[in-house]
């Protein structure tokens, strides 16, 4: 068990943590030019103050949107919520440094506004990473892999931003799909052994947790159009906001159908509407600020919908057993609408399936000499193939509809031409734009003047390299995780509040 000296030892590391980023922030960082006092009449900062409706937007999505979203499990709405403000807080100040040390100037890095919404965007990349690990990581595990992320992030963006110059303003490569294969990454790392790997205790929601995840759904679809406009600028924002809106609008319907259709006796999965709504969001963020048009954008909501909730359904989920498999003899897996009633009988087990009082009720034995009666409960395939525990399905929220909103840059910037886009061909695409005359060199890296076709090659290299840098870093972090001395936690103690937090006194579910 976790000792106090233990607990004592961690909380201290956190807070050495905090006074080394006190002390990076004295030596390293200094207020912009526009948060400076001015004698001009109007503030350098004006402008980029007038992006605080689009900050505040943020916030509520990384600290109340991610943290509600994330309370399904029962006895972990503490931690869920708790963890999202705690990791959250730490990112953003240890982000601002780094991707701040990319961009300095005179050995100082500059703190704007602007710089805090970048900060908070990067938030994001670990919280979703800490969905895969949801219940099964520690403050301190999470500490060190955020830490670690947030270093990773910054150079994959770097490379992605500055040296392909590909678009992608609402993040879904460098953020979204980042985030997803590095945590996907870390939990094969931490996956317990093949006995072990079932779902935990109290891995599951019950009626109330699930309203609560229901409500950071809801934080999550409203602000996401700001999210995914805040970096854009001119007519691009607008145009951001819209494909956003109808790309989730799109998915939101595409997933209530496809759920019923799916789903046991054709009934809506909250998991499915909790999540998959959001896919839309996702997919269309790459592409949010093109011309996509509208009809395109509600395509590719109802493409992300639908291929989130067969993911949730065939990938994430666990699907039914066949007839006569059992859980050490005592119970039956079953369909989560399914009721078994159990009758032991010597050398045999009746189970007794309910079903519509319209319907034959159907009885049937079996004896376990024909049977595997140790075999656990039935996996989700991604667990029982891959080994890869993905407690919220990031795999399908994020990962997934990020990829579709890759492929969909690629083809729209294959389409991409100087009398569409007029002036802002440049803002979007500035490797497209031709070469400064007083440049002595045509070449960044793929050149000035680069054709459709090119930069669409580009945007299929940028999410290959983020695929490649989150998947071996999140390994390498996975390693450390697992084999150094790092304190973690064992399956009795996974997805409990009780671990870590002050909690009233209350029954089990």
């Amino acid at each position: 068990m976790h000792s106090p000296v233990t607990k004592v030892t961690g909380f201290i590391a956190l807070m050495i943590v905090q006074i080394i980023l006190l002390a990076l922030f004295w030596l390293f960082v200094r207020y912009s030019d526009g948060a400076l006092p001015s004698d001009e009449g109007r503030g350098l900062g004006e402008e980029h103050v007038s992006k605080y409706p689009h900050f505040q937007d943020v916030q509520v999505m990384i600290y109340i949107g991610f943290g509600f979203l994330m309370t399904f499990l029962r006895k972990y709405g503490y931690s869920a919520t708790g963890y999202t403000l705690f990791l959250a807080a730490l990112v953003v100040q240890w982000s601002i440094l780094v991707k701040g040390f990319f961009h300095m100037e005179d050995g100082k890095i500059s703190l704007s506004l602007e710089s805090i919404v970048d900060a908070d965007i990067a938030a994001a990349v670990p919280l979703i990473s800490m969905g895969a690990l949801l219940g099964r990581t520690t403050p301190i595990q999470l500490l060190f892999m955020a830490i670690v992320e947030i270093v990773l992030f910054a150079a994959n963006e770097y490379v992605a931003l500055n040296i392909f110059s590909i678009c992608d303003v609402g993040g879904s490569i460098t953020v979204h799909a980042f985030g997803a294969y590095f945590g996907l990454a870390v939990s094969l790392m931490l996956r317990p052994g093949k006995e072990q790997n079932e779902a935990g205790k109290y891995e599951g929601a019950n009626y109330t947790s699930d309203i609560f995840a229901m409500v950071g759904t809801l934080f999550l679809y409203v602000y996401w159009p700001s999210f995914n406009s805040v970096l854009a600028d001119g007519s691009g924002q607008e145009r951001a906001i819209l494909n956003t809106y109808l790309s989730l609008a799109a998915a939101t319907v595409t997933t209530f159908i496809v759920s019923a259709l799916v789903s046991h006796e054709n009934k809506l999965d909250m998991v499915h509407v909790q999540n998959s709504t959001l896919a839309g969001g996702v997919a269309i963020g790459t592409v949010c600020n093109l011309l996509v048009g509208s009809h395109g954008a509600i395509l590719i909501g109802i493409i992300a919908g639908c291929i989130s909730v067969l993911g949730y359904r065939y990938l994430s989920q666990k699907q039914p057993q066949e007839k006569g498999q059992v859980n050490g003899g005592n119970s039956v897996s079953q369909p989560r609408q399914q009721q078994w009633t159990l009758v032991f009988l010597p050398n045999a087990l009746l189970p007794v399936q309910r079903t519509h009082s319209r319907r034959k009720v159907l009885n049937f034995q079996f004896s376990c000499n024909d049977i595997d009666c140790n075999k656990v409960r039935s996996l989700p395939r991604i667990t029982d193939v891959l080994g890869i525990h993905d407690t919220c399905g990031v795999h399908n929220l994020h990962g997934m509809p990020a990829l579709i909103s890759a492929i969909a840059s690629a083809i729209f910037a294959n389409l991409v031409t100087k009398e569409k886009y007029k002036s802002e061909l440049e803002q979007i695409f500035p490797a497209m734009a031709g070469a400064p005359e007083n440049s002595s060199s045509t070449i960044i890296l793929g050149g000035y003047e680069r054709t459709a076709s090119a930069q669409a090659g580009y945007q299929l290299c940028g999410i290959a390299v983020t695929l490649l840098v989150a998947i071996v870093g999140g390994i390498l972090t996975g390693v450390v995780l697992k084999y150094t001395g790092m304190r973690k936690l064992q399956k009795h103690e996974h997805h409990q509040d009780e671990l870590h937090w002050e909690v009233p006194e209350h029954k089990d579910d």
